[in-house]
């Protein structure tokens, strides 16, 4: 929802947004491995509301050579500084053109911070963390913020405004005719599966208008286990109305699908994906009252892609990340050895 919400203040500064979303191997090469691949990437960028247009490829130094290229008149950046491998800034020749514009970073979120939280699997974020000793264990070991405080808090440091949901929503009512379709689950971390899924449910009718149902954390918590959600209520109600599918949300919806929901909503159908469907907390099916109506209906995305995996990606990108330092540290460690050795002999 931070890149989103860059996106959505870039559109606003002009009439055509294209957005240029780098391959895998210029991230690898200036920023470390990505998690997501390149081809999801572009399909989870394209998916975002205010994306007019993706230029795939795009190269990570911007330049007037490229801005030319789309037919731009200027491009836009967030207020955090972007260096290249050598420490040069990636706006340079675009700066001193004067095609540069700026907003503002989205405060309380950085991919870094998420990555934190995804590391930290226990469930300390649904509990007294002062506490959790093996919260702050894991805590101490993934390093402190630049303030001496640990990022990895699983705690969001992100404050929901209702001028952000506003700024987010589509303010579109539904329409005489429109086919009212209610989605309910976690969509935490919101991702390419989730893209798929609701891409194909707003296939499933001409005039679509698509309601999520987000359950709150603690309700989430309880069908996920260990520290899901990884993103709290406010951060999956920005994710989710970022994307283009979406029409409006229910911030905490009830677990179950209750009559009066589909009424008050006038819903005419109900989807789920082909993910496993938890029981109610009294055993009870959640989807039981749609069932009975005849308008539940399970949709097939085509993609196997879950938030554990996501999470299980990012765990190995730190398992590997930490060799290779360890590598790099041993191998230093040994040539200032040698050299130790070398300054003793010549004395």
């Amino acid at each position: 929802y931070g890149h989103s919400n860059q996106l959505r203040q870039a559109r606003a500064m002009g009439d055509y947004l294209i957005v240029g979303v780098h391959t895998d191997e210029e991230i690898a090469k200036h920023k470390g491995p990505p998690v997501f691949t390149q081809e999801e990437r572009y399909k989870m960028v394209q998916a975002i509301k205010w994306v007019d247009e993706i230029a795939p490829g795009a190269p990570y130094v911007t330049t007037l050579e490229t801005l030319d290229k789309y037919n731009c008149d200027f491009c836009v950046h967030g207020d955090d500084i972007t260096l290249t491998i050598d420490g040069k800034d990636t706006y340079e020749e675009v700066k001193t053109a004067g095609r540069y514009r700026e907003c503002k970073r989205t405060q309380g979120v950085s991919t870094t911070d998420l990555v934190g939280r995804m590391l930290l699997m226990t469930k300390a974020h649904h509990s007294n963390i002062d506490e959790d000793l093996d919260y702050r264990k894991h805590t101490d070991n993934f390093g402190k913020g630049p303030k001496g405080h640990s990022p990895w808090t699983g705690v969001s440091q992100f404050l929901q405004t209702s001028q952000k949901i506003i700024q987010f929503a589509s303010g579109k009512e539904p329409q005489p005719g429109d086919t009212i379709i209610y989605v309910a689950g976690a969509f935490d971390l919101f991702h390419i599966g989730h893209v798929d899924f609701l891409e194909k449910v707003h296939q499933l009718a001409e005039k679509p208008y698509i309601i999520i149902g987000l359950h709150f954390d603690q309700e989430v918590n309880r069908y996920k286990g260990k520290n899901y959600p990884i993103m709290n209520i406010h951060e999956r109600t920005l994710s989710v109305l970022a994307c283009r599918y979406v029409s409006e949300v229910v911030i905490g919806a009830p677990y179950a699908v209750t009559a009066d929901l589909l009424d008050h909503f006038r819903v005419t159908l109900v989807c789920h994906g082909m993910t496993e469907v938890v029981p109610d907390k009294d055993g009870s099916d959640p989807y039981k009252e749609p069932k009975r109506r005849g308008i539940f209906q399970l949709v097939d995305s085509g993609s196997n892609l879950t938030t554990d995996l996501i999470v299980q990606r990012i765990i190995k990108n730190r398992l590997e990340f930490e060799a290779r330092n360890q590598k790099k540290e041993a191998k230093e460690l040994a040539v200032l050895e040698a050299m130790k050795r070398l300054e003793e002999e010549k004395h």
